[in-house]
This record gives C-alpha cells, structure tokens and sequence, in this order.
C-alpha cells in the first residue's frame, strides 16, 4: 500500500510555478528522500502532502487521505520537522513538549517527555524559555516533537541542520532504526552523504519538475548520490 501518491501535482504562486506535474508514490516502509537545490519546490511539495497549503492542480494523498481539504487529520497522523519552524519562544522545552503531547493525546506524556529529553541531551536546559535556546537545542526540541507520539509517517526537512557531528550521527541511527521498524519517512535533506545512507528510493526535484526518481541503490551504482545530485542538476540547467 502507498503511504504517499502525488499524481500531476502543480502548484503556482501567481506566475511562479513552484511545482509542476510532480509525479511519484512512496510505499509504506520506506525511507523516501527528495533533493533539490533551494528554490527547488521541496519545502513547497512538503507543505502540500501536510495539508499546509492546498495544491493548484492535481492530486496527493497522504494515508490514503486526499491532502485538500484534510490538512488537519493529515497532521495528526504524521510527525513533522520544518525546514525553518523553531518552538514558541514564550515555552520552555518541557512546556512545548507538554504541550504537543497533550494535543496528541499521549497517555504516558511524563514518560514520553523524559525519554526524548535525555535523548537530546535536554534535561539541563528543559526550564529555558526556547528563544533563550540556541539553534542546535531548538532543533533536538523540533525533532524531540515530532517523534513523541510515534507516528507512522515522518516528514522531515532538513533534520539535520544546526546539529553537531555527535548528534547527526545519534539521529542518523535513530532513524535506521525506525527504516528497520518499517516506518515510512520523507526526508528532505542537503546533507547528501547522510541521506544516502539512510534512503532506499528518491527524487531529484529541479525547477518544481522531477528530474529524477528510482531506487537510490541503483540510481549511485556508478556515482555517489552528491556526483549525481549535481550532474542532473546542471544537465538540467536552462540553455
């Protein structure tokens, strides 16, 4: 079964096309990436399969749940880590923590919190206010919310940044375990080293098209995922 199908996706901002007639599906179970340069349509394409925005043509489903119109049920089945979103700044961690596990109604929300806090390391710093946070502790606090309720589909957009070498490496094997479990997760990364070692299909997005798609496997059997990544990016460069 398809955790995610997206068929002619186009979504326009006035005269911009910021996706245009995308087309792919992610099985249930799989570790699926989506690269692109900035300005790509990445984060436009993740807003759309969370029911942030709805698209202009086409269709996505998402659990088996058309995106337009279900935005809400949509997000409470899945876990998501923006690319740019830091936690309310007038929240400690615990607070926001708290918060999220409430509004996901986690019965074991003490447990649940303490596990994710001593995961990141967070425990010394669970009274701060976020704004007083640095960049690196707002994102174990981002990533620590999206995995507190266990979803079953992950969206993540760049989860790595802002992280140290140590704790790229913890999430990385976190989420190997998870791929293991057989949850499904969409990662959009430009840590191209990492995502390859984590991703077992993907898509290169360029311009809002897809320019590539396959099993990462046999898509970097001659070349690494960034040799690649920046082959089809400039093949694709206009002439």
């Amino acid at each position: 079964m398809a955790a995610i199908e997206v068929r002619d996706l186009c979504k326009r901002y006035s005269t911009v096309k910021a996706l245009d007639g995308v087309a792919f599906s992610v099985r249930e179970g799989t570790f699926f990436g989506c690269f692109g340069p900035n300005g790509a349509g990445k984060s436009t394409l993740l807003k759309v399969l969370t029911g942030q925005i709805d698209p202009t043509v086409g269709e996505a489903k998402v659990l088996g749940m058309d995106v337009r119109g279900n935005g809400i049920r949509v997000r409470e089945q899945v876990g998501i880590v923006p690319e740019v979103e830091s936690p309310p700044s007038y929240l400690t961690a615990y607070e926001f923590l708290y918060f999220v596990a409430e509004i996901r109604k986690i019965e074991d929300i003490e447990a649940r919190i303490d596990h994710w806090l001593d995961f990141f390391d967070l425990q010394a710093t669970k009274g701060t206010l976020c704004k007083d946070l640095s960049k690196g502790t707002r994102q174990k606090v981002m990533l620590s919310a999206a995995f507190i309720h266990e979803p079953k589909l992950l969206f993540l957009d760049e989860p790595f940044v802002n992280l140290d070498p140590i704790y790229q490496h913890k999430l990385r094997e976190y989420l190997l375990k998870l791929r293991e479990e057989g949850r499904t997760i969409f990662l959009c990364s430009h840590i191209l080293e990492i995502a390859q070692k984590l991703c077992q299909e993907m898509i290169i997005l360029n311009h809002g098209r897809v320019i590539a798609a396959g099993g990462v496997a046999e898509l970097t059997k001659k070349e690494d995922l960034e040799s690649l990544f920046l082959r089809m990016v400039s093949d694709d460069a206009p002439a």
